[in-house]
């Protein structure tokens, strides 16, 4: 494996829209370039998308899911238009692993916003045997010190999985800037009511009344830092996160009808650092030579979405500085 250490920080990248050449090669400031390779986390990354090289970064983590249920936390997808991640891609891993796929419902209306619905829809989509972690309920986890919010409200069968493989579609999103790993946990595995106490920096516990009740952009994205940080305190090591870099819409999977990707596919990434693994797709994203790109970095711009790595990294999940390792093919 050939590796790479990336130690440009969230201001030195300065999301301006363009390429910023040193990020790719490794080199940048004297200030940056001096911290010391073992104190980075690592992110493991395999340019082509293939069932195959989804377990090698997964087998590169050195993180073995175990345990008697095993949670593969992924996002169902709203519509037969949206850019889920296709199972024929991850059911290998997932077998290996022994694992269930697990989501929470919506607070929206769609076709995901009652259990009934969101089952149908899923299998519809190949996520076949999923759990609908708020079917029967939900419950809180603490949140220590957070921002904004005093617990998080997660599907009540969360705490039956004893690891959790996070497995993301990196891409846009149309509120929160760009969706991954810490969006997944987040959002993602909040119940109905725990999706609007996000949205709503703990203004409501109400799905009906989110709309009524959204939060100004940064507290919105603080709150999700702050959800994240209760999933990460109650699942400890027994969690891991992957990235997968495809049909790069400027919209999430949660949307019905998104916009069409404009940038091609950059690969798979891996690590045991949710923050560094989210902002590794980002550079990736800006040192592309692609075009496209621009639509992108324009949504992440408009909806100041490297905001929450930042609340993250402040809640001392993680770091945006890191170790990028090419598994060679």
């Amino acid at each position: 494996m050939n590796k790479t250490i990336i130690t440009f920080t969230a201001a030195a990248l300065m999301l301006c829209g363009t390429a910023c050449s040193g990020a790719a090669s490794g080199t940048g400031n004297a200030a940056t370039d001096s911290v010391a390779a073992d104190t980075l986390p690592t992110v493991y990354y395999i340019k082509d998308i293939t069932p195959e090289n989804l377990v090698k970064v997964y087998e590169a983590l050195g993180r073995k899911a175990t345990g008697n249920k095993v949670g593969v936390k992924i996002s169902s997808g709203e519509s037969a238009k949206s850019n889920q991640l296709d199972t024929a891609l991850i059911n290998p891993l997932v077998r290996l692993v022994n694992g269930t796929f697990i989501e929470c419902n919506t607070a929206y209306a769609g076709n995901r916003n009652t259990t009934e619905q969101h089952r149908k829809t899923a299998i519809e989509h190949g996520y076949i045997g999923i759990d609908i972690m708020d079917a029967d309920g939900q419950v809180e986890l603490p949140v220590d010190s957070g921002l904004h919010l005093t617990k998080d409200i997660v599907g009540k069968n969360f705490l039956d999985y004893d690891f959790i493989v996070v497995l993301s579609h990196f891409k846009g999103h149309q509120m929160a800037g760009f969706g991954g790993a810490l969006k997944n946990i987040s959002i993602g595995i909040a119940s109905s009511d725990g999706k609007a106490y996000i949205h709503t920096g703990g203004k409501t516990e109400k799905h009906e009344e989110i709309w009524d009740n959204t939060a100004e952009q940064n507290t919105f994205l603080e709150s999700m830092a702050d959800a994240c940080k209760a999933i990460i305190a109650h699942t400890g090591d027994n969690i891991l996160y992957i990235n997968v870099a495809n049909n790069l819409s400027v919209d999430c999977d949660c949307n019905g009808n998104p916009a069409k990707p404009e940038m091609k596919d950059f690969g798979i990434l891996a690590s045991l650092d949710p923050v560094a693994l989210d902002r590794a797709c980002i550079d990736m994203v800006l040192n592309s030579d692609d075009h496209g790109k621009e639509h992108l970095i324009e949504r992440i711009n408009s909806r100041n979405g490297m905001h929450m790595l930042d609340a993250a990294e402040a809640h001392g999940l993680g770091k945006q500085r890191y170790n990028l390792v090419t598994i060679e093919e």
